[in-house]
């Protein structure tokens, strides 16, 4: 299994990315051949990269791939063919994680910060230990402070001979324009509902039925397809969502309608962090020499602060994105209702007949649903300017009243 098998509906970039691939190994074979080369100039290669695309476009995915065919070693590349196989030490240790020449970096937090940023600036002047290429996929380069994106340019800009930057981010105005400005762009597209199905099914083994209900629903987003198609709670979570629109009629309902919102992004991010926390916090007081059920060593209650401090932070992170992604559906819901209204053909999110809505497109107007949809993005807007959440729900649930 080539490492692109996973980036479906993406021919383009794979495209894109084969042959940078390939011309890296011939730099990197003519440099281990002659004992120098003429350098990057001019070839499909380069040092830094930006993914783009929207959720669930699969960027981390294709960085992965790409720096799986970076490190590939098959012998099958002196026969022609292109790097990237999939079964070769450098693919698959690249894909599991392990490959001691790729540092994968993804936060949990709501900011990448400036000593985070100088310790990978610091990895990515090294030599290959081992591998072809030293490679810095960062997963969420919009979460870098302007701090940490100033560091993260000299970087960029003077890299060393064999380091590659892959950055990833929604789109490119979430990154500082200095370092965009020298990045090679790729931009992802949303994968078509029948591939993310077929993908399911093939690479997870889902079964046909839930595999395509999952892919509709989340409109071709792969991470949330899984999860809704494995996770029970996932599930019960968004029939809970597509319930509001018709909870909202009067002001008390609408009111309370948002406090349950927000009450269960907080009890889905306490579920998803519980498990983790305690693992964390063991892990850490063995590390620092404490015995069970006893106190902690003299002078190791800085590190125990520390490590709170940053499960709070994921806490709100996790959180936030709880909520973001009910607001997703609540999109989707009035999207499938706009459409219905204007007679469109485009495939829908909710094909259940009995689902509202069916009712409120017999019972609005079409101006009506966009002025709703508008306000659940406002919500997200008001979200991301760091808006009390009750406030900006609450605001939300009275303007989708209101209509």
């Amino acid at each position: 299994m080539a490492v692109w098998d996973d980036l479906v509906g993406q021919d383009r970039a794979v495209g894109q990315l084969t042959a940078a691939a390939r011309d890296a190994d011939a730099y990197v074979t003519a440099e281990a051949a002659e004992g120098g080369s003429a350098g990057l100039s001019g070839s499909a290669m380069t040092h830094a990269w930006l993914f783009t695309g929207p959720p669930g476009a699969g960027r981390p995915q294709a960085a992965r791939a790409f720096a799986g065919a970076l490190q590939c070693v098959s012998p099958d590349r002196a026969l022609g063919g292109s790097p990237g196989c999939g079964f070769c030490e450098g693919c698959h240790t690249t894909m599991v994680g392990t490959h001691a020449d790729v540092t994968f970096v993804r936060t949990d937090l709501l900011s990448i910060g400036v000593k985070e940023t100088r310790a990978l600036v610091r990895e990515a002047q090294m030599s290959p230990a081992g591998g072809r290429w030293q490679v810095i996929v960062l997963e969420d380069a919009d979460r870098l402070t302007e701090g940490a994106g100033n560091v993260l340019l000299k970087a960029v800009e003077e890299p060393a001979p064999r380091t590659v930057w892959l950055l990833c981010a929604p789109s490119t105005e979430d990154v500082l324009p200095t370092i965009r400005s020298r990045c090679r762009h790729l931009a992802l597209r949303t994968p078509p509902v029948d591939a993310v199905a077929d993908l399911l099914m093939r690479r997870d083994g889902i079964d046909p039925d839930t595999a395509r209900f999952a892919a509709r629903a989340t409109q071709g987003h792969i991470d949330r397809a899984l999860r809704l198609a494995t996770d029970e709670r996932a599930r019960a979570r968004r029939q809970s969502v597509l319930k509001l629109p018709a909870r909202v009629e009067d002001v008390g309902s609408a009111l309370r309608a948002a406090q349950e919102l927000l009450d269960a992004a907080a009890e889905d991010a306490k579920q998803v962090a519980e498990e983790l926390d305690a693992k964390e916090t063991e892990e850490l007081r063995t590390a620092l020499g404490a015995a069970e059920g006893k106190r902690l060593p003299r002078g190791t209650a800085g590190a125990m602060k520390e490590l709170e401090d940053k499960q709070k932070r994921r806490a709100t992170r996790t959180q936030r994105d709880s909520l973001d992604l009910a607001l997703t559906d609540l999109t989707a819901f009035y999207r499938d209702v706009l459409a219905r209204q204007l007679g469109s053909a485009v495939a829908l999110a909710h094909d259940d007949p009995s689902a509202p809505v069916e009712r409120l497109v017999t019972t609005s107007r079409p101006e009506q649903t966009l002025r709703r949809i508008d306000a659940v993005l406002e919500c997200r807007r008001a979200l991301d300017r760091n808006v009390a959440p009750l406030l900006a729900v609450e605001a939300m649930t009275m303007a989708l009243r209101a209509g």
